[in-house]
């Protein structure tokens, strides 16, 4: 199917993590979350064609009316994709499932190790979750892909390989994000990088600091982002 465009959705700032590399750890105010369900939702209807809505926080599943959302988006016969710290417990994840319509895209499950102690049982929830949102998949739409996501610490970076081959021996794509502080990667070592490229770089493209320099882009136009506030911006702010 043709997209007419994509749109990220920061719907909150609110999260039940703390994590140390957190690129919204400094903002003033973690506790907002979009109110006015019922008009974002208007908001959306007017968009012409259909657009992909990826939603993301903070935390989303923590959102009061995540499920509202999600079924208002797919009721517009938009497709929803979504950024998850997969925290929320199974019988939400099956409800946000439903609530979509067969409506999924991506769903990209972070691993955040700080808080994540059982690694297997992690791979377990999301090796369920990829076959229920592939059972719901609506036939007519492109199939909904899931994938997990790290953030490659200093301190996680020489167990990456060895949580890759887990996550694959699953049938789970498993892509690596480098770490940022103050919105530059971090200095790793020549071994330390020898890892990230051996695992596809920043979210496999096949370098540690990827860039989209010289390539066209559709910011303002095919694509812009929303905050819980309704503050609407062409690219990342």
């Amino acid at each position: 199917m043709n997209l007419a465009g994509t749109v990220s959705w920061n719907v909150n700032t609110t999260c039940n993590y703390r994590c140390s590399y957190c690129t919204q750890r400094f903002k003033d105010d973690r506790g907002r979350w979009a109110r006015d369900t019922d008009r974002f939702l208007a908001s959306f209807a007017k968009l012409q064609g259909t657009w992909e809505v990826k939603i993301s926080g903070g935390e989303p599943l923590v959102h009061p009316t995540i499920d509202t959302i999600v079924t208002g988006l797919a009721e517009r016969d938009h497709l929803v994709s979504m950024v998850t710290n997969f925290s929320a417990k199974e019988e939400k994840l099956e409800r946000l499932a439903n609530c979509a319509k067969g409506r999924l895209r991506v769903l990209s499950l972070s691993l955040h190790p700080e808080y994540v102690t059982d690694i297997d049982a992690f791979i377990a929830k999301a090796a369920w979750f990829q076959a229920l949102v592939q059972a719901l998949r609506d036939p007519e739409l492109p199939k909904p892909h899931v994938c997990v996501t790290t953030v490659a610490t200093k301190a996680f970076v020489p167990h990456l390989e060895t949580m890759a081959a887990k996550f694959e021996d699953a049938g789970l794509r498993f892509k690596i994000q480098p770490e940022k502080q103050n919105s530059e990667v971090i200095d790793y070592d020549e071994d330390e990088e020898r890892i990230l490229l051996a695992l596809g770089g920043h979210n496999r493209t096949g370098a540690v600091t990827h860039s989209f320099k010289g390539q066209l882009c559709g910011a303002g136009s095919q694509y812009f982002v929303m905050d819980d506030r309704g503050e609407v911006y062409r690219c990342y702010p």
